[in-house]
């Protein structure tokens, strides 16, 4: 790509011994969670989902009956009464009318036996709480289905990750192999040399428009670059570039105008029609004007893959064709002559990523054979996770 941008390269990703011991673990992980998620839902199979349901619905009402009154019908005054005729009806009441097959109906037979008393005391509430303990425990199986369930979707997601981040680095291996690969003594001059040509030449005229022409010059370049997204050049604030287009200042290039943003607004004044209009407009700004360059505009080292080249040439001659001498499009023309033959392309191409991105450890592991070693590792554990992930149930 454009604008000294990445071509291609080995990139990065985990390589190591570290890779199989990842996997196992993520495997191991992934299958103690189906496990657990398998038992817990053969434990709701059991006695059936919506009649577990149903118990934990009526569990938590006669709980709730229990803790309410727990403290207001176990006096001797009038309204306590009151409120132990109230609980009475309403929890013998939700006991009786309970389903004969609703599993653990004992319990809150037990709990209303301790209950059945003309006079309640705190113990009472408390034995009939202990006695709903087993319909609680049986009803805690939807809760310990939903925690196995989140358990298990969490470890799916763990081993997918896993499983991507071991891709990256086959990927980075095979990549280290294949340049490993490369032609070291390729002629690397017949594809530096129209690069390095052009790249000079754009250079040197962007900067005689940033320091020489008038900044609506550039501004107009700018413009025009954001109808090409292979190049990668983007214009200054909107304000910016309308103070410039409608200001006499704009007729100053914009390292002028840069120099002006020094400039006290008394010394300011002699040099533009408006120096606050000035002032908020360039001088609260000057960072995006700083940061113009040229080198969204330059073909970068490594350059990028044969298909692409037809394209950046287009987009770069489409923006700066104009402000380039003939020599400098010759040389364009040239890297795309040179694309077409894709596999003499791709020869040079492969030796100048090997030479610029190949460092001294890279070359010893390659010669070691320990970069096989990595990338054999590294499928293994990809294949060890899918089996897992293909067996695991689904949530």
């Amino acid at each position: 790509m454009s604008g000294g941008g990445q071509a291609g390269g080995v990139g990065t990703g985990t390589t190591g011994p570290d890779a199989p011991t990842d996997a196992e673990d993520a495997v191991a992980a992934l299958e103690s969670a189906a496990t657990a998620y398998r038992d817990a839902e053969a434990a709701v199979d059991e006695y059936g989902r919506e009649s577990l349901e149903t118990l934990r619905e009526r569990y938590r009402t006669a709980r709730d009956l229990l803790v309410g009154y727990q403290d207001s019908a176990t006096d001797t005054g009038a309204q306590e009464f009151v409120n132990f005729a109230q609980f009475q009806g309403q929890f013998t009441t939700h006991v009786e009318g309970l389903d004969d097959d609703l599993p653990r109906r004992e319990a809150f037979e037990a709990a209303l036996e301790a209950v059945d008393k003309t006079r309640l005391s705190e113990d009472d509430f408390a034995r009939a709480l202990e006695a709903l303990e087993p319909a609680s425990d049986l009803a805690e199986r939807l809760d310990d289905a939903a925690a196995a369930r989140d358990r298990l979707a969490e470890a799916i997601s763990d081993a997918r990750a896993r499983r991507r981040e071991l891709q990256s680095a086959a990927e980075h291996s095979e990549r280290l192999i294949e340049l490993g690969e490369a032609d070291l003594d390729a002629p690397l001059y017949e594809l530096r040399e129209p690069i390095e040509r052009w790249n000079a030449s754009v250079r040197e005229a962007f900067e005689d428009l940033r320091t020489d022409a008038p900044a609506r010059e550039l501004f107009a370049l700018l413009e025009r670059a954001e109808r090409y997204p292979l190049v990668d050049l983007r214009s200054p604030p909107d304000r910016v570039v309308e103070y410039v287009e409608t200001s006499a200042a704009g007729e100053e290039s914009v390292a002028r105008l840069l120099e002006y943003a020094d400039f006290s607004r008394s010394k300011l004044a002699h040099y533009v029609p408006d120096a606050d209009a000035f002032r908020r407009a360039v001088a609260t700004e000057r960072t995006a004007l700083e940061r113009l360059d040229a080198e969204p505009l330059t073909v970068s080292w490594p350059p990028p893959p044969a298909a692409e080249v037809p394209w950046l040439v287009r987009e770069l001659r489409g923006v700066a064709g104009g402000i380039v001498d003939d020599e400098a499009v010759a040389a364009l023309r040239d890297l795309r002559r040179l694309a077409t033959d894709e596999q003499r392309y791709g020869r040079l191409r492969d030796a100048a990523v090997a030479t610029e991105r190949l460092d001294a450890d890279d070359r010893d592991r390659l010669a070691s054979g320990a970069v096989e070693d990595d990338l054999a590792d590294q499928r293994a554990a990809i294949e060890r996770i899918e089996a897992a992930l293909a067996e695991a149930p689904e949530v």
